[in-house]
């Protein structure tokens, strides 16, 4: 692929333009082939290099609109880079497949970096906003429903929330279309869970992996939900179960994408897409706005609710919309959330169907214990506290008791945590444990569990407790074989179980192409580093890796790191200020993406070490074991 010239030099070398028009030298070809649209799915003609001597740069002028047209060797245009309103500044830089333009990167507010993404014709309906410039979609323009499911397949199995976030449902698109503010509740409901249930399945599916590719986008046609039906102010165009057929490797299946609605020229999602796979998948019939009409009932409907409930509603509304900055200080942080709580727990009260009442209650419980973990309203423990007890003396069989139980103990973990001296956290931290453990007994079979059993693990392994550990992993295999944690636990025992055994690590290299430890099998010792940007300790055993990689590597001593960190951002640039060059794995998702949840790494940074014969030799190295170690590893020893 060709160099890729930064966008702010880019404007300077293609187009140098002055009061009188041209400058005298054009762009050579080979310049302007160096340039690549910014987003990656572009498909676009390049020249070969046999064909490149028959290309030509041409100057352009269409009134306010002038530049260069780059034309290939059949006379059929490549590239345009414009200045659309004779600044002298290109702010248009547009690329073309048989002469048919599909893409251009435009630039709005003339700081020469790209802020819109759109693609034509043949490239599809598109047309993207980059707020903050950094490459990727904040705001959807143009999206139809077929390029909304393929853009939320590549987000969820590329880990990519905020790509998912900008694609939901959002308090803005549903006060436009006028919804109903009890159906608006849910769909809001809905949308923020999305993100945290697409991790939820890409854990668990072996058809949503970072190899899968959508396909086609599967529906029948949209339905017309009319103002008259009292759900919303404007008629409501609905996809009501939209599914997309997707492919990984020689093998397809089915994504329920769910409900879609239309807002303006942009269709959204309401809720996670959920791949259909195994005996207990589920299909769902329909989402919140395509729900029968009953003449007996009028709530059945989704119909404006009592106006004492309405009120709530629309204060909640209201609140949700004007949260303190993070630096407004406790006391309004307190105000506010102390607020929001008042708010959910009286409608939760007045709310008609259990399943209202679980919805608003998790809601609530949910926020105080978050924000007395983050230290924002540590008075939210108190009243999770008297929640549980009221909850206590009402039905016994309530799943509520545990989920506030759950969130309770660790928001009393946290408090008890900040107010304790040096010489008291060992206390609290044994309470947590027994506080979990006993949570466990109490509540076998419910849906926090399974992550109970995980921390008491992860607790034990960090511990030095590995026998423990192992039958924690173990019970969780076991006895919560359909949970999230359990593909972590199994993991993490195949990670405490490597050592004397072969193992292969393998996956998409930062800089693309794909990675593997079986290339240097039979020649290279080779360290298999997870690790992470924000992870002081990785940080730290750096100095030390890189003295051991330039004193060994001519001896046939590699390294190759798996990055952790969520974003591919900051990455390289890390890489870069630490001097790091050895290869670099990544794969989207953090400590929730494919290798790290195969192996079961909780915390990095963790080291295995693998031979020549690419057996590992040590399953949790550290630098200074390193040193003893690879002197004789390297000797043949």
């Amino acid at each position: 692929m060709a160099r890729r010239i930064p966008i702010s030099q880019a404007a300077v070398t293609l187009l140098m333009l002055t009061s009188s028009g041209y400058c005298a030298d054009a762009p050579t070809v080979k310049q302007t082939m160096a340039f690549q649209p910014k987003q990656k799915d572009v498909e676009f003609e390049t020249p070969t290099a046999e064909q490149l001597p028959k290309c030509k740069v041409d100057k352009e002028d269409r009134g306010r609109a002038v530049g260069w047209v780059v034309l290939g060797a059949e006379g059929q245009v490549l590239r345009r880079f414009v200045d659309s309103d004779a600044d002298g500044q290109v702010d248009q830089w547009r690329y073309f497949n048989h002469g048919i333009e599909v893409y251009r990167d435009i630039d709005t507010n003339k700081n020469n970096k790209p802020d819109h993404y759109r693609w034509l014709n043949l490239g599809g309906t598109r047309w993207g906003i980059d707020t903050d410039e950094d490459g990727q979609v904040d705001v959807w323009k143009v999206l139809s429903a077929a390029e909304a499911s393929r853009e939320a397949i590549r987000a969820i199995t590329s880990g990519n929330d905020a790509a998912l976030q900008a694609l939901l449902i959002t308090a803005e698109d549903l006060k436009s279309l006028g919804v109903e503010k009890q159906i608006a509740s849910k769909l809001l409901a809905s949308a923020q869970e999305a993100p945290k249930k697409a991790r939820a399945s890409m854990q668990k599916s072996k058809i949503l992996t970072p190899a899968t590719k959508w396909m086609k986008f599967d529906a029948q046609m949209p339905g017309t939900i009319p103002t008259d039906d009292g759900k919303a102010t404007t008629d409501l165009q609905v996809y009501e179960n939209a599914m997309v057929i997707i492919e990984v490797g020689k093998q397809s299946g089915l994504v329920q994408i769910g409900e879609m609605v239309r807002v303006g020229d942009v269709w959204k999602l309401t809720q996670a897409p959920m791949p259909i796979e195994g005996s207990d998948s589920e299909v769902l019939a329909g989402g919140f706005l395509m729900q029968p009409v009953f003449a007996e009932s009028v709530a059945a409907a989704g119909a404006t609710p009592p106006p004492e409930l309405q009120k709530l509603l629309d204060e909640l509304q209201a609140w949700d919309e004007k949260p303190p900055a993070p630096s407004a200080g406790r006391e309004a942080l307190a105000r506010y959330n102390s607020g929001r709580a008042d708010l959910l727990l009286k409608i939760y009260k007045l709310s008609d169907s259990d399943e209202e009442k679980i919805q608003w209650m998790k809601q609530m419980i949910d926020g105080l214990s978050a924000t007395v973990q983050t230290g924002a309203y540590p008075e939210g423990l108190p009243r999770l506290k008297t929640l549980e007890t009221d909850l206590r003396k009402g039905s016994a069989k309530s799943p509520l008791i545990s989920y506030v139980a759950y969130r309770r103990i660790f928001a009393e973990y946290s408090v008890d945590l900040q107010k304790a001296e040096a010489e008291q956290r060992a206390e609290v931290q044994k309470a947590w444990l027994k506080a979990l453990e006993d949570f466990i007994a109490e509540y076998p079979q419910a849906e926090d569990t399974s992550d109970a059993m995980l921390q008491l693990a992860m607790n034990d392994e960090f511990m030095g407790k590995g026998k423990d550990a192992v039958e924690w992993y173990q019970r969780i295999v076991k006895e919560k074989a359909k949970s999230a944690a359990a593909a972590k636990a199994q993991g993490a025992l195949t990670r405490l179980n490597l050592k004397g055994k072969p193992v292969t690590f393998a996956g998409p290299g930062l800089t693309g192409g794909n990675i593997t430890t079986a290339a240097y099998q039979g020649r290279s010792a080779v360290l298999v580093m997870y690790w992470a940007t924000w992870c002081q300790p990785c940080t730290e055993e750096l100095p030390e890796l890189r003295a051991l990689y330039n004193q060994y590597h001519s001896q046939g001593f590699e390294i190759i790191g798996i990055s952790l960190d969520i974003s591919k951002e900051p990455v390289a640039p890390f890489l870069a200020q630490q001097k790091v060059t050895w290869p670099q794995i990544y794969q989207p998702g953090g400590l929730e993406s494919p290798l790290a949840v195969q192996f079961g790494v909780f915390s990095p940074p963790v080291m295995v070490l693998i031979d020549k014969d690419g057996k590992v030799v040590s399953r949790n190295s550290s630098s200074a074991e390193l040193k003893n170690l690879l002197p004789q590893l390297l000797k043949g020893k």
